[in-house]
């Protein structure tokens, strides 16, 4: 590691606190140090723009929770930078470390004592009259849903070509394992490890209750036509989406890179299991 970028989530004072305080240690330590140009404004630095930090750095270091984490994986894209994650947010599912952590990990980085683990991504196309119109990637999940005053939407689903089922439901998720904890978790579908070549689709309150959520191998490809539905989106990990109408067909396949994230080698995943969702307490 020797260029070193920074992106930090917006409004968080300890946040610019701790660059303030890291600054000094990067430099010393012979890193050149790429800040995003709002926290670099603050601190009366040289700044960058955010999407120009992937192709100036070969790490990113993301100060912010699982939003911002999402945000940045899908900004570093096909580059394979490894990213560490430190937690200033809330429940910090896929953040590293935390504020007070940040020190120690830049030496555990420097001397080699860390791992990277790699997470599938998903990618999604949006097809109308035979035309590509939109393309995207996601890290936790796609999921295609209804506006808040919007009727149930009608699905046609096809994996890898072949005709599975017409399904009327509120929404359809498809998550990798990085995603299983979140949206599609809420909806009632299962965890999977994070390092597991998968995905599962999880449906959201589906008119049929025996259509359930289903894990398949990440070599499939989906296939989903909008039959019926007024008002209704294409989100990619809940932060950028695009509106569907009938008879558009949304595909969602592995994106052909993955994500890289810095890992220690203490990290236990079950460990963040019981803590972040309270396993064994009353």
């Amino acid at each position: 590691m020797k260029k070193i970028g920074i992106i930090v989530k917006k409004g968080v004072p300890e946040a610019l606190n701790a660059i303030k305080g890291l600054l000094p240690l990067l430099r010393r330590k012979g890193l050149q140090v790429f800040v995003e140009s709002d926290p670099a404004t603050i601190l009366k630095i040289k700044g960058y723009h955010r999407k120009r930090i992937p192709s100036l750095v070969d790490t990113v270091m993301v100060l912010g929770g699982d939003g911002t984490l999402l945000s940045v994986a899908r900004l570093v894209g096909d580059k394979g930078i490894p990213i560490l994650g430190v937690n200033v947010g809330g429940l910090g599912f896929i953040t590293e470390i935390t504020l007070n952590e940040i020190q120690e990990s830049i030496d555990r980085i420097i001397s080699g004592h860390y791992l990277v683990e790699e997470r599938i991504m998903l990618s999604a196309s949006v097809y109308r009259r035979g035309r590509k119109v939109f393309k995207a990637s996601a890290l936790n999940d796609v999921v295609i849903h209804k506006s808040a005053l919007a009727r149930m939407i009608g699905f046609d689903t096809h994996i890898n070509q072949r005709y599975v089922t017409a399904l009327r439901a509120d929404g359809l998720i498809i998550s990798t394992p990085t995603g299983s904890t979140a949206h599609s978790l809420s909806a009632g579908g299962p965890i999977l490890y994070p390092t597991l070549e998968s995905f599962v689709i999880t449906p959201i309150c589906p008119h049929t209750l025996t259509q359930r959520p289903i894990v398949l191998p990440d070599k499939f490809i989906l296939k989903i036509t909008i039959k019926s539905g007024d008002d209704v989106y294409l989100t990619l990990d809940g932060q950028t989406g695009f509106p569907l109408n009938v008879e558009d067909i949304t595909e969602v396949k592995k994106a052909d890179y993955k994500t890289r994230f810095i890992r220690f080698h203490d990290r236990d995943y079950f460990e963040i299991l019981r803590t972040k969702l309270k396993w064994g307490e009353r």
